[in-house]
């Protein structure tokens, strides 16, 4: 069945699947999709007695949870505009996003209403706390009207958090989200006995889109926890839940690799040996999968991963264990998948073909790499940044195609290679294209790097690096007690690790993509409220820039 809009979604699911339930907050409340549909009109009467009308903006900043849904549903089939906020934005951000939005009320969770200002909450019509759908206050007292939204609605902007500029909000129209449900089915698709459980941000068009509106589409159940999804917190919730399916960025699956199969395959010397060879590698990786799967309960027939690069050898170790995983690249701006691959399909390094529907060319190609920007042609493109023309103009081409800011190859078969940002690339002494995330997927596969920025220093590419100070300590059982005590041993430790690493990634890069040096950074790199590196805070000396 095809939708034109999140009023049909709701309409159609509230009705056909009306006893199933549809969110569950883990260890707290399961809701029906009849719920959903109740309390969707209790929220809406709420906003509407408040003075608010279709085409009024209506801001969520909540952590995860069923409510968190309804308020999206009750905004956005009411004619109104959710702007979905993420919970990581510091409060002045905040204030900024629900100034700029000209939001007149806001959905919010208690802890992040703390970090707003009073001056913001005074100026909204209503503030409606998610947990219990009480009104925390209210200034307007006066009857608004709602309106069925049409295709070419705006039903959302989300404010992006760019890692080298300030956060744009990206306008999605009821269409544009509504052709996802298109898009992506003959990839994969959900079915009434799909369990998701839910990890990431509700605020990212990611899950919102994948793991909140299409699993509700399909009358599938999806599942939230009430905290972080740290290991203390997963492990027993995934024995709990036992997931059909799951969606998550890269960063999970890279730490459960390189913090518990590659260290085991390199515990002794005959291992090491056995997972160097081809043949044995794949053994043991099977053997590794099936250990895997058990630890997400069994059930799992498909986990998805996107928001990132992903890095090849954990990607190599996923398919040789035949987990079954699935890879996606979109953007918020697309709402957000364009590519994606899954069973047979994955490459490893390749995001997959571009999805039926959507076309794709690459812009300035370099005739020696075959590389040039990814840009696109999706039902699914955003209408524009709101109030920014300007920024709207830079991102589409006269033809109308929305350039993505991606560097990427395809190969004879039509599967995509993204190369990385085209804002990112260095430009080397004699003009070549040193891509930055290449060299870095290279000095993360080090055990004892949490991660690392490459830049450039006079003409010399320098990378700076965040120790995992625990794996050095754990690994050289012979400095277990003493490096806890002997802050210079452990520096004598760290330097000889960075000798290692010039080497290393050295022997596995091109001429001009060389390493000169590597720098320690002791504190963790500054992060979007998506987790990527601000990259712009670090200048060519490798020091953090006065913001």
């Amino acid at each position: 069945m095809t939708f034109n809009t999140l009023y049909e979604v709701v309409k159609h699911s509230v009705e056909k699947f009306s006893e199933r339930v549809a969110y569950t907050l883990l260890g707290s409340e399961d809701l029906t999709y009849r719920q959903v549909g109740e309390r969707i009109e209790q929220v809406q009467q709420l906003l509407l007695g408040a003075g608010l009308n279709a085409g009024d903006k209506v801001a969520i900043l909540s952590s995860s949870r069923p409510n968190w849904a309804v308020s999206y549903f009750a905004v956005t089939t009411a004619g109104m505009v959710a702007v979905p906020i993420l919970p990581d934005f510091s409060g002045e951000e905040l204030d900024m996003i629900i100034t700029h939005s000209e939001a007149k009320a806001l959905m919010v969770s208690d802890k992040l209403f703390a970090k707003l200002s009073k001056t913001t909450v005074d100026k909204l019509n209503i503030v409606i706390r998610t947990k219990g759908l009480n009104v925390i206050s209210q200034t307007v007292h006066a009857r608004g009207e709602l309106r069925r939204p049409q295709p070419d609605d705006l039903a959302a902007i989300i404010y992006t958090s760019g890692t080298t500029s300030s956060p744009k909000g990206v306008m999605l129209s009821h269409y544009n989200i509504c052709m996802q449900l298109v898009v992506i089915p003959p990839l994969f698709d959900f079915n009434q006995e799909d369990v998701l459980l839910s990890i990431l941000p509700l605020s990212h068009t990611y899950e919102c889109t994948l793991g909140m509106i299409f699993p509700f589409s399909r009358g599938a159940k999806v599942v939230y926890i009430d905290r972080p999804p740290t290991a203390s917190v997963l492990m027993p919730t995934l024995a709990q839940v036992r997931p059909t399916v799951m969606a998550s960025v890269p960063l999970i699956m890279e730490k459960i690799y390189r913090s518990k199969v590659k260290p085991k395959f390199e515990s002794t010397r005959l291992l090491r040996t056995l997972y160097g060879w081809g043949w044995s590698r794949k053994l043991l990786n099977r053997m590794a999968g099936r250990q895997l799967k058990r630890l997400f309960g069994g059930r799992m027939r498909f986990f998805a991963i996107g928001g990132a690069k992903f890095d090849p050898e954990a990607e190599r170790f996923l398919l040789e264990s035949r987990f079954p995983y699935g890879i996606g690249y979109g953007l918020t701006e697309t709402a957000p998948l364009l590519a994606g691959a899954v069973g047979k399909m994955v490459r490893v390094g390749s995001t997959g073909p571009i999805l039926k529907g959507i076309e794709m060319r690459l812009e300035n190609i370099d005739p020696a790499t075959g590389q040039g920007e990814i840009v696109v042609k999706t039902p699914c493109a955003m209408r524009g940044y709101y109030k920014n023309e300007e920024a709207t103009k830079a991102v589409f081409t006269d033809d109308g195609w929305f350039r993505t800011g991606d560097l990427g190859s395809v190969d004879a078969d039509g599967w995509l290679y993204i190369k990385g940002r085209l804002k990112n690339m260095i430009l080397g002494p004699s003009g070549e294209n040193i891509y930055p995330e290449d060299i870095e997927t290279v000095i993360n596969s080090n055990r004892f790097v949490q991660e690392s920025v490459v830049t450039e220093q006079d003409g010399r590419l320098i990378a700076l690096i965040h120790f995992d100070t625990d794996a050095i300590i754990k690994y050289y059982d012979e400095l277990k007690y003493k490096l806890s005590r002997n802050a210079e041993l452990l520096s004598q430790k760290k330097e000889e690790i960075k000798k290692e690493i010039i080497e290393y990634v050295n022997s596995k890069v091109n001429r001009f993509s060389k390493i000169s040096d590597v720098v320690e950074n002791e504190e963790e790199f500054v992060k979007t409220p998506t987790k990527k590196i601000r990259r712009f805070l670090y200048d060519k000396r490798g020091k953090k820039q006065q913001q």
